[in-house]
């Protein structure tokens, strides 16, 4: 059986893998003509790196990023309302790492580079259409830039991992229109700089009309000890300010977004001097799309942000993704007829990635944030914490998004 895996990313390229295990031939098509460590951090949970243990990558992806040991919500003022450990120090199997998205996509370049062989990895080939008959699928190819026709593949699978513009997605959906924006503008950043509280920790300061996410993203110090924090502000829009298109690349207003947070200044944490500290700010609008009913048609399927483009909240985009590789792996492994194979993964995935989708846009864990503003815009005494019912929220979210305890571990 030969695969066309359409994207090179975290998705596409984890496809690869997963399915190179099982002795299936596979292509994948990427339509830059160079794969660069782009973007900023992302977060690894511990269901999405068992799957990453199992293709051998665990400890490369150690030495390249953080295991986080902790989470740890915050007001505005600073006063700590929630902290959980997590990953292997909550007693999961499995580590939660946080990783430079770019560095983790370059990992997984090589690896599927060495495992596959170059010449199944073809950049600068972007998908202009497909088609398909009883017997195979057809794809076409062109040079983005130029718009040449670079020739045709077939196989007899395709998945679309070609990210929320997904050229896939919108042959099978020709009419669904853009992305859905949130209005929340996110601000994104890297800041050399001292570590905070226990240098592996990942905070949550604020609430959902403005927020800070901030984590270690690399282990090594640099000469000074600083390390690499990975940040992110989540802004609410004004409606001058709305951005209706996602580039990633987009320079950001630094100084006034240092003056936003100005009063954000904790004895464990500057906000302010962190956002000045970064050698460039991005912004983007917060977007994500409504969840399909159906990905798979025939020969053809969709996966991660292709499929289920959602709010970086609850550290599962690319987590979802992975899952995604793991369960199209495991129904083609079980499953002798290809299309059958990929029905069954189209039943099992699109219900459970939708319920993250939405649970997501219903603010997912970050929900506490704004039940504690709510209750407690000036501040809060210790004994005023309702820890049950933050713990509830937090527990509902990981069992949504498959990464509860007890069920994960059971998992070889």
């Amino acid at each position: 059986m030969k695969v066309l895996i359409i994207g090179g990313g975290i998705g596409g390229l984890t496809t690869a893998l997963c399915l190179h295990k099982l002795g299936l031939e596979v292509k994948v098509f990427e339509s830059v003509k160079e794969v660069k460590p782009l973007g900023v951090g992302i977060n690894l949970l511990p269901h999405s790196v068992r799957v990453l243990t199992h293709l051998g990558l665990q400890s490369i992806i150690a030495q390249n990023a953080i295991e986080t040991t902790d989470l740890a919500y915050f007001n505005k003022f600073g006063q700590p309302f929630w902290s959980e450990p997590r990953g292997r120090f909550a007693g999961y199997k499995w580590p939660q790492f946080s990783v430079h998205r770019g560095r983790l996509q370059q990992l997984l370049f090589e690896e599927a580079t060495r495992v596959l062989g170059s010449e199944a990895l073809l950049t600068n080939h972007h998908l202009a259409s497909f088609e398909q008959n009883e017997g195979e699928v057809i794809a076409h190819f062109v040079n983005k830039e130029t718009g040449q026709n670079i020739g045709q593949e077939r196989g007899d699978l395709l998945i679309g991992a070609d990210g929320i513009n997904s050229v896939v997605r919108q042959q099978l959906y020709p009419n669904e229109g853009p992305p859905v924006y949130s209005s929340n503008i996110l601000y994104r950043g890297t800041t050399r700089m001292k570590p905070f509280l226990n240098g592996t920790t990942m905070v949550m300061v604020g609430h959902n009309a403005q927020k800070i996410v901030a984590y270690p993203i690399h282990p090594e110090p640099d000469a000074e000890g600083n390390k690499l924090i990975n940040w992110v502000a989540n802004v609410r829009a004004n409606e001058q300010q709305k951005l209706e298109v996602r580039d990633w690349n987009r320079p950001a207003d630094q100084l006034r977004l240092v003056n936003k947070y100005q009063d954000w200044t904790f004895d464990w944490l500057d906000v302010p001097a962190m956002i000045a500290g970064a050698k460039v700010v991005y912004e983007f609008p917060m977007s994500d799309r409504n969840p399909l009913e159906r990905w798979t048609f025939g020969r053809v399927t969709l996966l991660g942000d292709a499929a289920h483009p959602m709010y970086p909240i609850g550290s599962n985009g690319a987590s979802q993704a992975i899952l995604d590789a793991d369960y199209l792996a495991e129904c083609l492994k079980n499953t002798q007829n290809p299309t059958e194979a990929l029905m069954a993964y189209n039943d099992e995935r699109v219900p459970a990635t939708a319920k993250v989708v939405l649970q997501n846009r219903a603010k997912g864990p970050d929900e506490i944030m704004d039940r504690m503003e709510e209750r407690f815009p000036n501040g809060f005494s210790e004994d005023q914490i309702p820890q049950a019912e933050l713990e509830e929220v937090m527990n509902r979210y990981k069992q949504i998004a498959g990464f509860d305890i007890q069920t994960l571990n059971q998992k070889s």
